[in-house]
């Protein structure tokens, strides 16, 4: 049994997505809470990825921020959804070729309207050291194949402020690259995993049940989402948040679906309880 899902009782103390835990086995059981996942921060109101879009998640009382992690030319890390900086920058061509002074240089902000203008691509150390007992961090690794052992690095960060204790801050880590959340779960098996997907043929029963081996979550696109899905992954003893919600009337079939979590660029749409 993964590591992860022995550690019940000090995961019952964080509170994860209307999960109910017993002293042997990460568990899963049906609650009416719902937790709200700022997308890229609050991004349907400031520039995503950037600390005012995190403040304006927090402000909004998201249980969580989702941040996107890449690494820099000299090997830092930094929070972009992109592999360019193209499109949130004022800024060109691909993350990983451009050191962290000269990221830091771009403006991430006056895309998204003028009075954002000077908002920085902030580094992940930035973020958890602003935003650690404030709020969740969902944090998600993007194109890992770009950077060979940015999980390390992510596990080493989380380490050095203590953030690896499931007794501490609320954190899960996941992805679109499987084998980069293996290898997550084993640099920090304290720590769940989610595994991100559009696809529906990774939501076979033989692939649940390979992911439920090292996995916390199946985070499936908002499309894909049904209540015979949700009750197979809840079978599993896994929770499923939902992504990307940015219309108001995309809540209700995922809440009647019964998702622990729904994925939103608006933290004020998903109402905190599953309707009756």
């Amino acid at each position: 049994m993964n590591v992860k899902k022995m550690t019940a009782a000090s995961l019952l103390s964080m509170g994860l997505i209307g999960t109910l835990f017993t002293t042997a086995t990460f568990a899963y059981e049906a609650s009416d809470q719902v937790e709200t996942v700022a997308h890229r921060g609050a991004s349907g109101y400031a520039p995503e990825n950037t600390m005012a879009a995190f403040q304006k998640g927090v402000d909004m009382k998201a249980d969580y921020i989702e941040i996107d992690v890449q690494q820099t030319k000299d090997g830092e890390l930094v929070v972009i959804h992109d592999v360019t900086l193209d499109r949130t920058t004022n800024g060109t061509g691909y993350v990983k070729d451009h050191t962290l002074e000269e990221i830091r240089q771009l403006d991430a902000g006056s895309y998204f309207a003028p009075e954002f203008a000077g908002e920085k691509v902030p580094t992940f150390e930035e973020v958890l050291d602003e935003f650690r007992g404030k709020t969740g961090i969902l944090i998600e690794l993007k194109a890992t194949y770009y950077y060979p052992g940015i999980e390390q690095k992510v596990a080493e960060a989380l380490k050095e402020r203590n953030m690896h204790l499931p007794n501490n801050e609320k954190i899960i880590v996941q992805s679109f690259e499987f084998e980069s959340m293996k290898k997550m779960d084993e640099l920090l098996p304290t720590v769940p995993v989610g595994l991100l997907t559009g696809r529906a043929t990774d939501l076979s029963e033989e692939k649940l049940n390979e992911f439920a081996s090292y996995a916390e979550y199946v985070n499936p696109s908002k499309s894909l989402v049904n209540s015979s899905l949700v009750n197979e992954v809840h079978e599993r003893d896994m929770g499923i948040m939902a992504w990307t919600v940015r219309k108001k009337e995309e809540v209700q079939p995922l809440l009647d679906a019964g998702v622990d979590g729904i994925i939103t660029d608006y933290p004020d749409y998903p109402p905190s309880h599953k309707a009756e």
